[in-house]
């Protein structure tokens, strides 16, 4: 999964990105693979929880449709929600926006032993505030630097950072779109808005190429993750996770003292 990782100082052209990417993996084996990460990250999961030493924060960003919801879901769904917290971040309130744009942010990076998951980030403020005009480009130009330094600040106190863009064709998206109207539970999610947004489209695409190229650092990496086949996406995305997960490694807490004589205490009560 090396190669979507995009090297620091790197100049990103996600034309020479295939969103329907997925290498030599069949559908069946990617699905296995998926299974099987499910399972490894449970484990890792509760080994976080229980070390309680680090915090890791995943990052997903991407265009209408790209499947955010769908990586949290598929990808997360076996681990324990006490140690797990998913973070949305929609348009800024009144009160968050009386404060500096990383407020809200920071007030829900992941503590010691937790994963936290955000659903967009900190980085609407330099996707959605440039293609909208809504701030100068003097001042979130600047903020690709903030967003690096506050993240350095993350890891330098334990955070593992992992960020993942999730990268559909423009074709796919239209149909996902449509999907939406076909199935009615689904209709829900469809927002007469999206299309508005749709017709930026590249204007989206350079806001996210200057992401990508100006905040993937060693500390904190972007991951291109080609996005148009659901099953491969949640896959790769998995595979990435548990990989760095492991590297950690991560070990359980030293046993109390002397525990095989809780043991013989225990089935005393029991037999009592």
């Amino acid at each position: 999964m090396d190669h979507f990782r995009i090297t620091p100082d790197t100049q990103v052209d996600l034309s020479q990105h295939d969103p329907y990417y997925s290498g030599e993996i069949s559908k069946k084996k990617g699905r296995a693979l998926l299974k099987d990460h499910r399972q490894a990250l449970m484990d890792l999961q509760e080994l976080l929880y229980a070390e309680n030493k680090r915090q890791v924060l995943i990052i997903l960003q991407g265009i209408d449709t790209s499947g955010k919801d769908g990586v949290i879901r598929n990808v997360f769904g076996d681990v324990n929600p006490q140690g797990t917290h998913v973070v949305s971040f929609k348009v800024p309130t009144r009160h968050e926006l009386a404060h500096d744009y990383l407020w809200r942010v920071h007030q829900h990076t992941p503590a010691q032993g937790d994963i936290v998951i955000f659903n967009r980030s900190q980085y609407e403020d330099v996707l959605v505030v440039r293609v909208h005009d809504l701030v100068p480009e003097a001042v979130w130009e600047k903020r690709y630097q903030h967003i690096n330094e506050f993240e350095r600040l993350l890891v330098d106190e334990g955070a593992t950072i992992l960020k993942f863009f999730l990268h559909i064709s423009k074709q796919r998206q239209a149909e996902r779109f449509l999907a939406r109207l076909d199935r009615p539970n689904k209709r829900w999610k469809f927002n007469p808005g999206d299309l508005d947004e749709r017709e930026r489209w590249d204007d989206y695409q350079a806001a996210f190429e200057a992401m990508l190229s100006k905040t993937s650092t060693p500390w904190a990496p972007w991951y291109v993750i080609p996005s148009d086949r659901k099953w491969y996406r949640n896959m790769a995305v998995a595979s990435i996770i548990v990989e760095k997960l492991n590297s950690l490694e991560m070990q359980f807490p030293k046993e109390v003292p002397d525990i095989e004589s809780y043991r013989d205490q225990l089935i005393g009560m029991i037999e009592d």
